[in-house]
């Protein structure tokens, strides 16, 4: 590995300079879900088909991740960073610039093939260039921004939406990623890697991009024209891509995601739990703005505020959730608040304009809190007994893994909404509908229960710090 001293600064300005950019990705995950409704009606589309906006972002950033190392070991971490953000830079601006809704889309997927360039790209920077000492600290310089971005960007997008036009949630980014820009030129040192590395797999990084997108393209189709030809054309070809692929990966000395991985007990817990609790709650950002607007007649600025409840119960749990895994273990926890947080995300559904609005405030807190408790066991779980040597793979496969359950968590939703709409007779999506969705994707998040039942009390104790009670035997 190539040798680079960090440029004047110090670690602080680097892990800042990283933070905004992880900022700016973070928060376009999310900002867009409270101005759906706005961006239909001024490109002429159905608010419910707004729903591959968002999804085109999240399979971008889940196809393009596992390269973003190869190419930052081949350009240099300078030049990939800052090359990132300008088209990051760039797409934001065609994505405001849109005049309908495929073109919107094709700006969303260039949009999320930077930002997956920026973040690991990021990440990589500050391991190659802080020293061990300073890590833990760089770190947390970078994760609170990460954090804060998609629990604020219903909110501001709704502000902006409100008080200036849609557009704005995207010429948002132009400041911030011209100033990083600047910023990356003079402090982040370029570091290129000197050890020789395995072939890229090429093969396999086609093979999971062809799934991932026939998969979600088929089931946008099978919502919107049922199961035609087409539609059953691409669902088949993302099932033979994923088929190919598992034969694939087995003789492929590193494959672009590597699933022998699951042969880990926590590990295919985290990944099979966490694909249908990331389902279940990745359609949160695209089902209660949608309800709030469409159903509840609220502004956009009214339904930012409104859903910033739950993303205010999330940053509280992530200062505390350490001691809920400490006092009770992996196992209860992930059970027992598991099924918490499915009663709630069905309980959404529930919701009525007649309603208080302090009730739902509240509940949305409560489901924040339980919300935010799951992620982090899922996302700290996966790495529980991955070996040292495998943990590149093993991070890989998760941040992959939590893109394309995100995108997946709103095909799903909008698909029930638009199979709750053709079966009740609705011409337009009604309350009864959103009512529906979040009781399908209620049980999904009660399904992912099941899965965590496999665990043992001490899973996980070597991070949580755990120690189960000894059973005595009676005599």
């Amino acid at each position: 590995m190539g040798n680079a001293t960090p440029a004047r600064g110090g670690y602080r300005i680097i892990a800042l300079i990283i933070a905004s950019a992880f900022f700016m990705e973070q928060l376009d995950s999310t900002i867009i879900a409270t101005a759906l409704p706005a961006m239909a009606e001024s490109l002429g589309a159905d608010p419910v088909r707004m729903n591959f906006a968002m999804t085109a972002y999240l399979l971008a950033l889940a196809v393009f991740i596992p390269i973003s190392g190869r190419i930052a070991d081949r350009l240099g971490t300078r030049n990939t960073f800052r090359g990132a953000i300008a088209l990051f830079v760039l797409s934001s601006v065609l994505c405001g610039m849109a005049q309908n809704l495929p073109w919107l889309i094709g700006a969303r997927l260039l949009q999320g093939a930077s930002g997956a360039m920026m973040v690991p790209v990021g990440r990589l920077v500050l391991l190659r260039s802080v020293e061990k000492s300073q890590l833990v600290a760089a770190m947390s310089w970078v994760l609170i921004p990460a954090m804060v971005g998609p629990a604020v960007g219903p909110l501001i997008g709704g502000v902006l939406t409100t008080y200036l036009s849609w557009h704005w949630v995207f010429y948002i980014n132009v400041p911030i990623g011209l100033a990083g820009i600047a910023l990356a030129t003079l402090y982040i040192p370029d570091i290129r890697s000197d050890a020789p590395s395995a072939p890229f797999d090429y093969v396999g990084f086609a093979l999971t991009g062809g799934t991932l997108a026939a998969l979600l393209v088929g089931l946008e189709g099978l919502g919107h024209g049922g199961p035609g030809t087409t539609t059953l054309a691409l669902l088949a070809v993302a099932g033979t891509c994923a088929l190919l692929y598992v034969r694939h990966c087995k003789h492929h000395p590193q494959p672009v995601l590597d699933f022998s991985l699951l042969r880990i007990p926590t590990f295919q817990v985290a990944i099979r739990g966490g694909v249908l609790y990331r389902v279940a709650y990745g359609s949160f950002p695209f089902l209660m703005p949608l309800m709030l607007q469409l159903g509840f007649g609220l502004s956009a600025a009214e339904s930012g505020t409104v859903t910033f409840a739950q993303a205010v119960g999330g940053l509280v749990m992530k200062a505390i959730s350490e001691r809920f895994l400490r006092a009770f273990g992996y196992r209860k926890v992930m059970i027992w608040n598991g099924l918490l947080c499915a009663v709630l995300l069905g309980l959404c559904g529930a919701f009525r304009p007649e309603w208080p609005l302090v009730a739902i405030y509240l509940l949305l807190l409560v489901a924040g809190l339980a919300r935010s408790l799951q992620f982090n066991a899922y996302g700290t779980l996966i790495y529980a007994d991955v070996p040292p040597a495998r943990m590149s793979a093993a991070t890989s496969l998760a941040s992959t893994h939590q893109q394309t359950t995100a995108a997946l968590g709103i095909g799903v939703a909008a698909l029930t909404l638009d199979c709750s709409r053709w079966i009740l007779g609705h011409e337009s999506v009604q309350l009864s509908d959103f009512t529906v969705a979040f009781a399908v994707v209620g049980l999904l998040a009660a399904a992912a229960v099941t899965q965590c039942l496999a665990l043992s009390p001490d899973a996980g104790a070597e991070l949580s710090g755990h120690q189960s009670k000894p059973q005595t035997s009676k005599t």
